[in-house]
């Protein structure tokens, strides 16, 4: 039987939690400094909101996809003991 891996490594899981949480820090410094918004600050503000959107995006796809793949680690870990106990 073919053993199933996980389908996010333990790095673009860090990764993607980081992304997310610089751009909620550097958009949280950007309207605690703010006082007048110029036209270069509004870009910065759009980039970093593209950022935290990526950021939440990737969050979400990745907390799933551990989830379902902590399901499907325990049932063939199950399945494994059930044939083990069946072969005694």
């Amino acid at each position: 039987m073919q053993r199933y891996r996980r389908r996010n490594t333990t790095a673009f899981t860090v990764l993607a939690y980081f992304t997310f949480f610089a751009g909620v820090f550097l958009f949280s410094i950007g309207l605690y400094n703010e006082d007048s918004l110029q036209l270069n600050e509004k870009g910065y503000y759009i980039a970093v909101m593209i950022l935290v959107a990526v950021g939440a995006i990737l969050t979400q796809k990745v907390t799933r996809d551990n989830a379902e793949d902590n399901e499907i680690m325990a049932e063939q870990e199950r399945r494994q003991n059930q044939s083990i106990k069946l072969d005694d």
